[in-house]
């Protein structure tokens, strides 16, 4: 009988699916003195800044880093050994990187399609995870890695630094003292330019540098149909979510955390499109999603073009443009990306909290590993996990739509107050940019119906949009059923 090695092994159990390689975790035991051992899996953007902010930190080294792109693992390992004469461990294939028994954590700034699966390997493998928002790139993996999470007791902090911010807390506090009366509604905005990737005319070459079949990992291994493989991902279904999942995700989470939601809400409706120029991206450039939470919903806005056509000057709304405005009974508060005013309904200046939101949110995550307490994080994964379905349940409600003449929109939604003010400066906004509404006209999704604890939509257009909630995944890059 022949004798199987440790690498037939390996190689026998990625075949079948690799998830069972880390069935049985190990996490080395830290004590007080100890160094946490990081590694970063993704260094071509976001993660490049994870390899400064957490090898700064007291009592953490960054000893590894993980990339499927060459290009980006060799200079991201160069440069930082030149800033911090360190040497760095180099991995193309993360599941090499998450056997190594000496990594405390991971932190993964990877494409969004990835977030899931590697958040569930790690933590069968006994890492803690700091993972990117949008923590998931449907809802269903979402919940998944809450599980991986509670079952091999990692500590799995969101990406969401505002989640850190003392402003915020405490405005939120303020308002729920009833200082300006109840809260009627919640505007998240995500209003950033974003222009045209481009237009190819047939499958595009992939960087030599690049192994593709990693890059794709759980979402279809489809011909590059745009100009850039890299970042412009965000725009196309298979890998991204739109803005609304990209910047907008860091918004969504301050509405939904304004409002002190826990859960999903029961419906969501959105409209929205792509418009100002025809290019191969496939999500919203600009888009409305309503979230009938009671008593007060939320609404989020997503604002693709400038705030007039020829400049590069963001849209704006009371005064912010990436951020959340709260609406109460006797004033708002409104906030940006270094805290906010409390305004009176005549847009007089109350009270100030300021601050810049997220500066301690590693830190925090570094306390929690050394705490082991989940109660510890600012954004636990299932804080992370009910954001980011907010952005996915928007999106399946867009991806069902269809198109509609203006009026009849407009006839569709006239009942929902805070949606028709969305929607007719939604309208300003394409008016500013010259945008022919009878030549591309909006998309109007319908109005579906959530099962808050089962995470399912119910109902009218349901089975549609369950189809949407979990990706078919591609061998053996699968989030398992059960983790």
């Amino acid at each position: 009988m022949s004798r199987l090695t440790r690498r037939d092994f390996l190689k026998n159990t990625m075949a079948a699916g690799v998830a069972s390689v880390f069935a049985s975790p190990y996490s080395r035991v830290l004590g007080a003195n100890d160094d946490i051992r990081l590694a970063v899996v993704g260094t071509g953007g976001q993660g490049s800044n994870h390899m400064d902010y957490f090898n700064k930190l007291p009592g953490v080294r960054v000893v590894a880093i993980c990339d499927v792109d060459k290009s980006h693992l060799d200079s991201s390992a160069s440069k930082f050994e030149k800033k911090y004469g360190q040497k760095l461990t180099t991995y193309a294939d993360v599941r090499r990187l998450l056997e190594d028994k000496s990594i405390d954590a991971i932190t993964s700034a990877t494409p969004n399609h990835w977030h899931s699966l590697v958040t569930v390997w790690a933590c069968q493998a006994g890492k803690d995870v700091y993972i990117e928002k949008p923590v998931s790139h449907e809802i269903w993996e979402g919940r998944k890695m809450v599980e991986a999470a509670r079952k091999y007791n990692r500590i799995v902090q969101a990406g969401t630094q505002r989640r850190s911010s003392e402003a915020y807390r405490n405005a939120f506090e303020y308002i729920n003292q009833g200082n300006i009366g109840k809260i009627l509604w919640v505007r998240g905005l995500c209003y950033k330019v974003r222009n045209s990737i481009g237009k190819v005319s047939g499958p595009q070459p992939i960087p030599q540098s690049c192994d593709y079949n990693l890059w794709c990992g759980p979402a279809d291994r489809e011909p590059l149909m745009r100009k850039s493989l890299h970042y412009d991902w965000h725009w196309v279904w298979n890998t991204g979510c739109g803005d609304i999942g990209n910047q907008g995700a860091h918004e969504m989470d301050e509405a939904r955390w304004a409002l002190g939601q826990k859960g999903l809400p029961q419906r969501v409706i959105s409209i929205g499109g792509r418009f100002g120029y025809d290019d191969d991206g496939e999500t919203a450039n600009t888009q409305i999603v309503f979230f009938d939470y009671k008593p007060a919903p939320l609404i989020f806005e997503v604002h693709g073009l400038p705030r007039k056509k020829g400049i590069n000057a963001r849209d704006i709304y009371r005064g912010i443009d990436i951020g959340f405005v709260v609406q109460c009974e006797d004033g708002y508060f409104a906030a940006g990306t270094a805290g906010g005013w409390i305004y009176d309904n005549n847009g007089e200046r109350i009270k100030q909290f300021a601050g810049h939101g997220g500066g301690e949110h590693h830190q925090n995550f570094i306390d929690a590993i050394r705490s082991r307490k989940v109660s510890d994080l600012n954004a636990d994964i299932k804080v992370g996990h009910i954001s980011a379905a907010l952005c996915h349940m928007g999106n399946i409600s867009y991806r069902l739509g269809r198109t509609m003449p203006t009026e009849e929109i407009t006839e569709t939604i006239k009942g929902n107050n805070e949606m028709m003010e969305s929607f007719e400066r939604m309208l300003t906004h394409f008016g500013v940019n010259d945008i022919n509404l009878e030549k591309t006209p909006a998309t109007i999704g319908p109005m579906l119906t959530m099962d808050p604890k089962k995470e399912e939509f119910v109902g009218e257009h349901s089975k549609m949009a369950n189809m949407l909630i979990k990706r078919n995944y591609r061998e053996p890059f699968v989030v398992p059923d059960k983790v």
